[in-house]
C-alpha cells in the first residue's frame, strides 16, 4: 500500500478487524495416503425450464444433513439474476425442488443473493451468501428453508484500499471448530486476481479477517488454476484439514483442486486429484463443492456445465461424487 492508505488498515487492525489466528492445530501426524475420486454419472439436480428462477443455471449446492433429510440450498440463475432456492432429499441423490427462497434486494442490488454456505445451528439454518455487483457477504436465517430473515447489512465487507480483497469478497464456506466459525472466501484485488482467505467469528455476524491473507495463491503459469481461485470447501479428516477449491485456467475452463493443511491457515496443494468433468454435461466446468464427511468417504456435491465461462450461462447442473481415502501401500 502507498501513503495514507496504510493508516486505515492499521486502524482496522487495531479495532480487531484483522488479527493472527489459526484453526485448532492437528496434534497427530497426518495420515499417509491419498484421496481417489469416484463420480456418479449424470447430474443429480438439473436446471429448471426456460423462464423459471433456475432455468439458465442450477449451481452452488450447499447441502446440510438434518435428522430426517438432506436440504440443498442451491443457486439458480434466471438469465438476469441469481437467487437461492431449496431442494430436499432422503439420500442426497434423488432431489425434490421446493422453490425459490432468496432474491437480491436492498444492499444486494438486483443481481445476486446466492452462492452461499448453509449450516444448522440451534434449530435454524444460517446461510452466508454473496450479494452486490461489488460482492460482499451477507447472512440470512430460516427455520424451514422457505421463509427467510436477512441481516440488514453485509457481515463481511471488502478490504481497505490496496488490499488483496478490496474489490470483492465472495464464495463463502463456513465451518465450526474450537468455538469459532471460520469463513473461507474468495477475495479480488484491483488487478482482478482472485485468491482465497479466511476470517473467524464467535457469532457468525462479527468477523475478523486473518492478517496474513490470502491463504492460497494463484497456480503457476500453465496450471489449471493460474487465472483464479474460488469456491473453497473445507473439512477435517485423516489427520488434516482439506480444501476442495475451484481453479480457472486461461480459457475459463474450471476444475477442482485439493489442498491440505495442519492448521487451516498454511495450505499446500495436493498433486492429485484434480477433478475434471468427464461427461458432456460438465465437460467445461466443475466447481462449487459442498462436502459431508462420512466413514466411507467424503460426499461431494458440485456444480458443472458445458460452457467455459467465469460466471453464468454454463447450462449449469449439480452433480455428485465421493472422495475415498486410499492409505499408503493399500490396494
Amino acid at each position: 500500500m502507498r501513503g495514507w492508505a496504510i493508516l486505515p488498515c492499521l486502524l482496522l487492525a487495531g479495532c480487531g478487524r484483522y488479527e493472527d489466528f489459526q484453526l485448532p492445530v492437528v496434534e497427530r501426524a497426518p495420515a499417509a495416503g491419498r484421496f481417489q475420486w469416484e463420480q456418479r454419472p449424470g447430474p443429480v439436480l438439473g436446471r429448471g425450464s426456460e423462464g423459471e428462477w433456475d432455468g439458465s443455471d442450477a449451481l452452488n449446492p450447499s447441502v446440510v444433513r438434518t435428522a430426517d433429510e438432506y436440504k440443498n440450498f442451491y443457486s439458480g440463475f434466471d438469465g438476469k439474476a441469481w437467487h437461492t432456492g431449496l431442494a430436499t432429499s432422503a439420500d442426497g441423490i434423488a432431489w425434490t425442488k421446493v422453490g425459490k427462497g432468496l432474491s437480491p434486494e436492498g444492499w444486494e442490488g438486483d443481481y445476486i443473493a446466492a452462492n452461499g454456505s448453509a449450516m444448522q445451528v440451534d434449530g435454524q439454518f444460517l446461510y452466508w451468501y454473496q450479494g452486490g455487483k461489488v460482492p460482499r457477504i451477507g447472512l440470512a436465517r430460516t427455520a424451514d428453508g422457505v421463509t427467510w430473515k436477512k441481516h440488514p447489512q453485509p457481515v463481511l465487507e471488502v478490504g481497505p484500499r490496496g488490499s488483496w480483497d478490496e474489490r470483492g469478497v465472495a464464495d463463502p464456506y463456513v465451518i465450526r471448530a474450537g468455538g469459532y466459525y471460520f469463513l473461507f472466501y474468495l477475495g479480488q484485488d484491483r488487478a482482478r486476481r482472485q485468491r482465497l482467505g479466511v476470517a473467524r467469528s464467535k457469532d457468525g455476524v462479527e468477523w475478523t479477517k486473518l492478517r496474513s491473507n490470502p491463504v492460497l495463491e494463484l497456480g503457476e503459469y500453465g496450471a489449471f488454476d493460474e487465472n483464479g481461485l474460488g469456491e473453497p470447501a473445507v473439512w477435517y479428516s485423516n489427520g488434516s484439514y482439506w480444501m476442495l477449491y475451484t481453479g480457472r485456467d486461461r480459457v475459463e475452463n474450471r476444475r477442482m483442486g485439493l489442498a491440505r493443511s495442519q492448521n487451516g491457515v498454511s495450505w499446500e496443494r495436493v498433486s492429485a486429484p484434480v477433478i475434471s468433468g468427464g461427461e458432456a454435461w460438465n465437460a467445461k466446468v466443475v466447481c462449487d463443492a459442498s462436502v459431508e464427511v462420512q466413514p466411507d468417504g467424503i460426499r461431494v456435491w458440485f456444480g458443472g456445465g458445458d460452457v467455459a465461462s467465469p460466471d453464468e450461462r454454463l447450462n449449469g447442473q449439480i452433480g455428485y461424487g465421493v472422495l475415498r481415502w486410499q492409505a499408503a501401500g493399500g490396494q
